[in-house]
């Protein structure tokens, strides 16, 4: 396993040192753009400001909130730590690029959370942990499992944090007019002083708080957007298929010679199983996220962790309907010859710009993502950390640690892990949804099997678990090193494993678990209390 990850991660080393997506800044002048700076400025003193009045007293209060957020206001959260610069930016900049074939992410991530609905969020609630890794150290009964998952956790919030501090970067640039290098380590300095300052507590009121501001700042330009360019206005979501038509087909200025048709026929580009892999792993990663699942212990009962669910859909279903239509608009506004800067992550910027709006609606939008990846990174921080904190330093190496002692280390944890990010985003290795979706099916091959067979087959053991764990980065990792021309890279894409590698890992656990001895009937006893007591 060692080996397997050394490969894997000398191969995503490989890929930054390469410069192949290195981030070209969308401010080259470096003029500050006064009205979105105000804008910004502004909601990042409010940020900080919410950390400091909703500081964790207690490591609870730090890892889950108190167990003290309602329904309505869990919901916005999930939708909030969901809806990351990959949501906000990056997948409007795939569509922009892919057409049709993006649209796989809009279903996928969405989906996610209905099999979390049905298959995990009051199971997970009702099991009473404070994060992914405790419940696999405390089902499977091994410290060696807990260790394994818990790195996993630390791997997991690493490689999908990194794709949010481009998106902030690329945001502070665009408005502050600084050097992208330097906006990812201003930016993200703010995420660590809130998070470090308020825990899980504060970090889920500011995404409350941050998702009103993505909601808002999404719609509004929008509605100019398509009034400027001459399509339905009153429901542009709706408006915007009269665009993808003139796109398509040629159409409203746009001759048939530049039109593009993939945007209309399905698999103009890609195959149909690639579309399928791709939103299946994106499905399955959602439900093996350690910093979705985790969203389940912040909620006091088990109706909560249910409800909370239907809430954060609808509040991501506002910006997944929202998306495309500005991928739409910005791909019609370039096809017809308007002037103007087109970077795929940036593309609702762009949008705007491209329609002409004033500056003050693109810098809306711009505080929007920013506000956007903040979320996403705050719950990812407060994942890697209570791995590194709680279940290895606390769990593992030091159970009788002091209150004290596991919040210092929960901090130490938090900046380490921020640092490294850092560090890497310095160079992005690909586009931020596209950085994004390796961490889905990391999560997918690793995650889902575990808590599904964990929490619905009492007859799953600690090896299975383990071997689980192994199989589950094998797949992962080894489809980042198969060469692009060959037949396996064709059915195992790096980015959409899990359509593989989850059937595998799944198979694996059921014939490792019927070789080994059987749990013990505490465990065969705690699970029926799962299913079963209200």
């Amino acid at each position: 396993m060692k080996k397997m990850m050394h490969w894997g991660l000398t191969l995503f080393f490989m890929l930054i040192a390469s410069n192949a997506f290195a981030v070209t800044d969308l401010n080259p002048e470096g003029e500050i753009k006064i009205i979105p700076a105000i804008m910004m400025t502004a909601l990042l003193v409010l940020f900080i400001l919410v950390g400091v009045f909703s500081k964790a007293q207690t490591t609870e209060d730090y890892w889950a909130a108190g167990r003290g957020v309602g329904q309505i206001g869990g919901g916005m959260a999930i939708a909030s730590n969901w809806m990351s610069a990959a949501s906000y930016l990056g997948m409007a900049g795939l569509i922009y690029l892919k057409g049709y074939f993006a649209i796989a992410y809009v279903l996928g991530w969405t989906g996610g959370y209905v099999l979390l609905l049905v298959l995990m969020a009051g199971q997970v609630r009702r099991y009473g942990k404070f994060t992914a890794p405790d419940f696999v150290g405390d089902r499977y009964y091994s410290t060696t499992a807990r260790f394994m998952s818990a790195l996993i956790v630390i791997l997991i919030s690493f490689v999908y944090a990194v794709g949010q501090y481009k998106g902030i970067g690329m945001m502070f640039n665009w408005i502050f007019g600084i050097s992208y290098q330097t906006s990812v380590i201003v930016g993200t300095g703010v995420v660590l002083t809130y998070v470090l300052i308020s825990g899980m507590l504060g970090a889920t009121k500011n995404m409350q708080v941050q998702y009103v501001v993505i909601v808002i700042t999404f719609f509004l330009p929008l509605f100019f957007i398509a009034n400027k360019l001459g399509y339905f206005s009153a429901v542009p979501q709706i408006g915007y298929g009269a665009a993808i038509w003139d796109i398509g087909h040629g159409g409203n200025g746009i001759t048939a010679a530049i039109s593009d048709p993939s945007y209309y026929l399905p698999f103009a580009k890609y195959t149909m199983y690639h579309w399928f892999a791709l939103c299946m792993t994106l499905m399955l990663g959602t439900a093996g996220l350690p910093h979705v699942i985790g969203r389940f212990y912040v909620v006091p009962r088990v109706t909560d962790a249910r409800w909370q669910v239907v809430w954060g859909l609808f509040c991501i279903a506002l910006v997944y309907w929202t998306a495309p239509a500005y991928s739409a608009f910005a791909k019609f506004s370039n096809l017809l010859g308007t002037s103007g800067i087109i970077t795929p992550d940036a593309i609702v910027v762009n949008a705007a710009e491209l329609a002409g709006l004033p500056e003050g609606f693109a810098g809306f939008l711009a505080a929007g993502g920013v506000s956007a990846a903040f979320s996403t990174v705050g719950g990812l921080l407060m994942a890697g950390s209570s791995a590194f904190a709680h279940d290895i330093y606390f769990r593992v190496f030091k159970p009788n640690a002091s209150e004290e002692s596991k919040m210092l280390i929960a901090r130490v944890g938090t900046v380490i892990l921020g640092v490294s990010i850092i560090i890497v985003a310095l160079n992005p290795p690909a586009l931020i949804a596209q950085i994004t979706a390796v961490a889905f099916a990391m999560g997918a091959n690793t995650f889902f099997p575990l808590f599904l067979l964990g929490l619905w087959w009492s007859r799953t053991t600690k090896e299975a678990a383990i071997a689980g764990m192994v199989v589950g980065l094998g797949v992962t990792f080894g489809s980042m090193l198969l060469p692009k021309t060959s037949i396996l890279a064709y059915y195992i894409p790096f980015t959409s494993s899990a359509v593989v590698g989850v059937p595998a890992v799944i198979a694996t656990m059921i014939i490792v678990s019927l070789m080994t001895t059987e749990p013990s009937q505490e465990i065969k006893e705690l699970l029926y209390r799962v299913h079963n007591d209200e």
